[in-house]
């Protein structure tokens, strides 16, 4: 059987940025039930909260000290992590390797204020509806903190090897953009965590 060339495609980049990248559209769409996962937990805290005459339920309100200090990393974060989006794209290999090793810091950072955090909410997960349901949200959270992390230090590792190609520099910027919905998830949870049960 004779076949036809439909169109060469030789031509076409290995490799892309945003949504030339399918890894950004994988990344968008995990994002996309993540938030789901979080609009759920933020609907059941809120229905408990209206239910019950006494928020939080039986316990004080957590400090929120840790919870602060944590979203003010996070904000601040946002800019090296701007600055590594466009190294990327410029393929910058020493600029990149610097700021993957600043982003990597900061999300174990990040790590550690979230420990701190969870010592501090003064109720246990099974104290009640309230205990259970803000350290799930939190639980939730640093689940997000902890896989981003672990992405950010096997691509610092990945970009001081061999392994550092065009197509590493696209993971890169896939990275970033994840982290935004890491960043971006935080401020209305600190919100909900901290400033509701002050209301």
């Amino acid at each position: 059987m004779k076949q036809r060339v439909v169109q060469d495609v030789a031509g076409l980049p290995v490799s892309g940025f945003g949504s030339h990248s399918p890894t950004w559209w994988g990344t968008l769409g995990y994002m996309a039930l993540e938030g789901m996962g979080f609009a759920l937990a933020v609907g059941a805290y809120l229905y408990l909260w209206q239910i019950n005459p006494q928020w939080p339920i039986a316990a004080p309100a957590p400090n929120h000290w840790p919870g602060t200090l944590l979203l003010l990393l996070l904000l601040a974060s946002i800019w090296p992590n701007v600055m590594i989006e466009q190294a990327a794209k410029e393929r910058r290999l020493r600029k990149v390797r610097v700021l993957l090793i600043v982003m990597c810091a900061i999300g174990l950072a990040a790590i550690g204020i979230r420990g701190w955090e969870f010592t501090q909410l003064y109720v246990r997960w099974d104290t009640s509806a309230y205990g259970s349901i803000v350290w799930f949200i939190l639980g939730l959270h640093s689940a997000h903190i902890i896989t981003d992390v672990g992405e950010t230090l096997v691509l610092t590792a990945l970009m001081f090897t061999r392994h550092a190609t065009k197509k590493r520099f696209s993971d890169v910027g896939d990275n970033a953009f994840y982290w935004y919905f890491v960043v971006a998830s935080w401020v209305p949870l600190y919100v909900l965590i901290y400033v509701m049960p002050r209301l």
